[in-house]
């Protein structure tokens, strides 16, 4: 199992990656982690659809409730990462 730190790397990552192509790629990777994502990138709602696909490809199915959670790079990393805790917990407690 990789560290904490490690899985909100590459959560991180997942996150920038799937921002793609909203932006140029250098204001991707400068992005602050806490910033609103729908204003600051200026995305419509197909545009945030499609990241949410993105993010849903590269982790989960993400459920339209799930969707106010995703509104910084934070909180989709926050998102992405409990979800996979929540999943070994899970996995442990069934041995």
């Amino acid at each position: 199992m990789t560290s904490r730190a490690t899985s909100r790397a590459a959560a991180e990552d997942i996150v920038r990656a799937a921002l793609r192509g909203f932006a140029p790629q250098a204001e991707i990777e400068t992005l602050g982690v806490d910033v609103a994502l729908r204003s600051t990138l200026e995305l419509d709602s197909i545009d945030f659809l499609t990241f949410v696909e993105r993010l849903s490809a590269a982790s989960r199915r993400i459920e339209e409730s799930e969707y106010p959670r995703l509104a910084t790079i934070r909180s989709c990393v926050d998102f992405i990462t409990d979800d996979a805790e929540r999943t070994v917990t899970d996995r442990v407690g069934d041995t």
